[in-house]
């Protein structure tokens, strides 16, 4: 009996078969299906294996376009993503039960996917995934990431979706994000994961040339009425026959739509010594990171003031490259666990602007403004806002106030004498990365946001955003649908004592 075609094709058989032989090897039956090709069949039950991202192609980077009709980007991908991450909330078991639902669903649809996963979520989830899956070791994540995934989904609250910008915080370029609010508050979260199916097609489907029947929600709606109104032509979205081979699609009809995008901004902060020298490579890159781990590779990006070494023998210099870190949230130094307040001198644009004494000093993002900062009564700003922060935390002075200052300005914040020799705690996005003294300085800017001819914007963190559910016929108001959204549902925006709807609301 010959066992590769016959087996294949006679599953009873095949079930005697594997009766008898206890371990059969893995084997694959070649089948020409109509119109259809080649196309393989295993014989023996898939593998729930973990293997290594660097197998996978390198990522597929997004163009984000700009329109007259909203001040929000277009995502337009040139061809379908391929190398999606998923980063489900962390101790919460229920949240990976719908993290391997949600894998098996676009797996099963959407061919060509490749599942990405943490090293430590990947050991918990691959037993219910009946498919490969892929991981990085936590000491080379940032840089496979960086170089390899297309798209991040995240599914837990706000905290998620910090972790998953932390990945990328030594790069320019961030994957866009997709959000699905599943935990404690969710201001950042954009979709109920109720509507993962529409969220993740839409997504995924942004600004190809296929049309989607089975969309027919307000959201499709409205970004059909600005596609066509768009600048965006069917030359500038790259036709890839994958798109056809997505099930439930109809038949072409030209660019159709696109998902919107709220690029936020993010802080670029250096850490030097108190010889002027930058110390970023000494911290600890992300959450994935561990002790002993290796730096991973870096951006090649240069700081006013760059370090010039000597390379060769003829004594010709160049500008070594700066490890930055970017925080979307908010870069603080605060007076830890010593009892006496914290004395920091404060510095804009080279002038010195005042000596704080605090529990500790905010620098935010518009992001971050209701986070951190709004707790230490900082303003909030919306993320539209070209601009940063600067929030004391719990001031001895009350006429020191929070400060809304440009994104492009350069603030310092440098340890004065008057500490008595401490070394005060500095934390990126929440976390403790370094202990500065006396002597050391803390450099802070906004992110520059680059307009490039090949890929439209760089720099930021591109969040997909949920357009609203109201249908608007101008397709303008959805840009602020969600933020407004937070203010009043999560923050209780001037909600009156006594649980009562503030006025004018009904």
């Amino acid at each position: 009996m010959s066992r590769p075609l016959f087996l294949a094709r006679n599953r009873h058989v095949h079930s005697i078969a594997t009766t008898m032989v206890p371990k059969p090897p893995r084997m694959t039956a070649l089948f020409r299906l109509p119109g259809r090709g080649v196309r393989h069949f295993s014989v023996s039950a898939a593998r729930r294996e973990i293997r290594d991202i660097a197998a996978l192609p390198d990522r597929i980077i997004p163009h984000y376009q700009q329109t007259k009709q909203s001040s929000l980007l277009s995502l337009i991908w040139p061809q379908p993503p391929r190398n999606v991450l998923l980063m489900p909330k962390l101790h919460a078991p229920h949240v990976i039960v719908s993290a391997a639902e949600f894998a098996k669903h676009i797996y099963s649809n959407y061919p060509g996917l490749n599942i990405v996963f943490e090293s430590h979520v990947a050991k918990t989830i691959h037993d219910q995934l009946p498919f490969p899956i892929y991981t990085a070791a936590p000491g080379e994540a940032t840089s496979h990431f960086a170089k390899k995934i297309d798209l991040v989904t995240t599914m837990g609250g706000d905290g998620t979706i910090l972790r998953a910008a932390s990945l990328f915080s030594m790069h320019h370029q961030v994957p866009p994000i997709l959000s699905f609010s599943m935990g404690t508050l969710g201001f950042l979260g954009e979709w109920r994961f109720q509507e993962y199916k529409r969220a993740w097609r839409e997504c995924y489907m942004s600004g190809c040339s296929v049309s989607v029947e089975d969309l027919v929600g307000p959201h499709t709606q409205v970004a059909a009425r600005q596609a066509a109104n768009d600048n965006t032509t069917e030359e500038d979205a790259l036709q890839s026959p994958a798109w056809d081979a997505v099930r439930g699609n109809g038949q072409c009809m030209g660019l159709s739509r696109s998902s919107k995008i709220l690029l936020r901004h993010r802080l670029r902060v250096g850490i030097y010594d108190a010889e002027g020298r930058n110390i970023n490579e000494q911290l600890i890159p992300t959450s994935t990171a561990e002790p002993g781990d290796p730096i991973p590779e870096i951006d090649e990006i240069t700081y006013p003031k760059p370090i010039s070494v000597p390379t060769g023998t003829g004594g010709i210099t160049k500008k070594a490259p700066i490890p930055y870190l970017h925080a979307i949230n908010e870069v603080s130094i605060d007076r830890g666990a010593h009892p006496h307040l914290a004395i920091i001198d404060i510095y804009v644009n080279n002038h010195f602007l005042t000596e704080a004494v605090a529990d500790g000093i905010l620098i935010s993002t518009p992001t971050g403004s209701t986070a951190y900062s709004l707790s230490a009564g900082g303003s909030i700003v919306h993320p539209l806002v070209k601009s940063l922060l600067i929030t004391p935390i719990s001031p001895r002075s009350l006429s020191f106030r929070p400060l809304v200052l440009p994104l492009n300005t350069k603030v310092v914040l440098k340890l004065s004498k008057r500490n008595r020799g401490r070394e005060l705690p500095v934390s990126i996005d929440g976390k403790r990365r370094v202990a500065v003294s006396i002597g050391m300085e803390v450099r802070v800017e906004g992110e520059r946001l680059e307009k490039t001819a090949e890929h439209g914007w760089r720099g930021g963190v591109p969040c997909v955003i949920r357009s609203s559910s109201k249908g608007d016929t101008d397709g303008i108001a959805e840009d602020d649908d969600s933020w407004v959204g937070g203010l009043n549902g999560l923050l209780k925006f001037n909600y009156p004592f006594g649980g009562g709807e503030p006025e004018g609301q009904h």
